[in-house]
């Protein structure tokens, strides 16, 4: 892999998941009924992040809870599809606004994932998505409701996203696989 560019530093990712986290509180009038669920492994430390800005700026606390969805790829034959790993969300999502949070949104198969493990759960009040990065490429019809920064990319491109809590280091690269 052939590192093409640093997308985003520490510094426009802590501004990007501000800026979400105030589009989250605008459109949810506040955040009564709101539950982050983070998908593991990426999008818990992110919405953990979004938490923390929403209490910042509201005073109050949003529950966290995570989905573990580990996909399979035999490089993507049919069963390459995401699977759950367990169905403890941490968290009460019954009549909750439910808001998944991802690192990337690309084919749009780990949130259809996140979506039945929540349902299968329980029933929430509503479910939007929040992402760091939406590449394109969608194979369901599944959008983000808030998006840190659209980035089209090709099929031999790779987005990386590295996470301080997860990587030690902080920010979104892109890659060639040439």
């Amino acid at each position: 892999m052939e590192l093409k560019a640093v997308l985003l530093d520490e510094k426009a990712i802590n501004r990007t998941l501000i800026r979400i986290s105030h589009e989250i509180i605008e459109r949810n009038k506040g955040i009564d009924d709101v539950v982050l669920i983070g998908v593991k492994t990426r999008g818990y430390p992110i919405a953990e992040r979004i938490a923390d800005y929403i209490k910042n700026i509201e005073g109050k606390e949003v529950p966290v809870g995570y989905v573990d969805i580990t996909l399979y790829r035999d490089d993507l034959t049919e069963e390459g599809a995401p699977k759950v790993k367990n169905s403890d969300l941490g968290v009460d999502v019954k009549d909750k606004k439910i808001i998944i949070v991802d690192d990337v949104l690309y084919t749009c198969r780990t949130v259809r994932a996140a979506i039945d493990a929540i349902i299968d759960v329980a029933r929430p009040k509503g479910i939007q998505l929040a992402v760091l990065i939406d590449r394109g490429h969608k194979e369901l019809p599944i959008r983000a409701d808030y998006v840190g920064k659209n980035i089209p990319t090709a099929k031999n491109e790779v987005i990386a996203v590295e996470l301080k809590e997860i990587d030690k280091n902080e920010c979104v690269k892109i890659y060639s696989l040439k």
